[in-house]
């Protein structure tokens, strides 16, 4: 459950006091967020439908709290989160509330889609222990063996400091993706093969004749 930060120092792992060209990177890092299918991002147990979506968005704007989501009848949160990919999760950021309402735990599993409150019993693929973070500046390091092919991330957040509600503010992750392999694609190509063989009339001919 260790989380780190190679800019952190002692037990910490919050950034420095960041500098436009650390902010640019850290930009840069954090950009899978450009590789979420957003359209089919389920936030359960959201106050407002659609709002887990908009966390989801580039690190520059992680302090904008206009866009959030707040938990409904009790204090979790799921999320269940598909890619255009797959991707290589090395790290995520959450920034919450300066208060009770910031999550305190996160669970992650991989490739478990349309996840719902019923499986969370399961043991997770990786948790965390959650330090309030209203800034964005403290990095949870993922195990990269485990969350090397993900084409599906669920994030469970169980509980929070104390409130009744949950907020989440921004959700970052940071790693490296690939393109989805389009299978059909290539049994069409090898299905094209034989067919050239069977019209070897003129086209071979006057291919061969100079060689000849």
């Amino acid at each position: 459950m260790s989380h780190n930060h190679p800019h952190g120092h002692g037990g910490a792992c919050a950034h420095e006091a960041l500098g436009i060209e650390d902010e640019l990177e850290m930009g840069i890092q954090y950009s899978l967020y450009e590789k979420i299918d957003t359209i089919n991002v389920e936030c359960l147990n959201e106050e407002v439908e659609g709002s887990g979506k908009t966390v989801f968005k580039p690190y520059s704007q992680r302090l904008d709290f206009d866009k959030h989501v707040t938990s409904d009848a009790d204090e979790e949160l799921l999320f269940n989160i598909p890619f255009t990919g797959n991707i290589k999760l090395k790290g995520i950021i959450v920034v919450g509330t300066n208060d009770d309402g910031h999550p305190k735990k996160m669970r992650l599993f991989k490739n478990r889609p349309k996840m719902t409150f019923d499986d969370v019993g399961a043991p997770a693929d990786q948790e965390f222990e959650l330090e309030r973070d209203p800034n964005g500046v403290i990095e949870y390091s993922t195990k990269v063996v485990t969350f090397s092919s993900v084409h599906h991330l669920s994030i469970h957040f169980p509980t929070n400091y104390g409130d009744s509600n949950t907020t989440v503010y921004y959700i970052g992750l940071k790693g490296e993706f690939t393109e989805a392999h389009h299978h059909g694609v290539t049994i069409c190509t090898y299905e094209s093969a034989p067919n050239a063989a069977d019209h070897k009339g003129d086209l071979f001919d006057s291919v061969n004749r100079p060689i000849s």
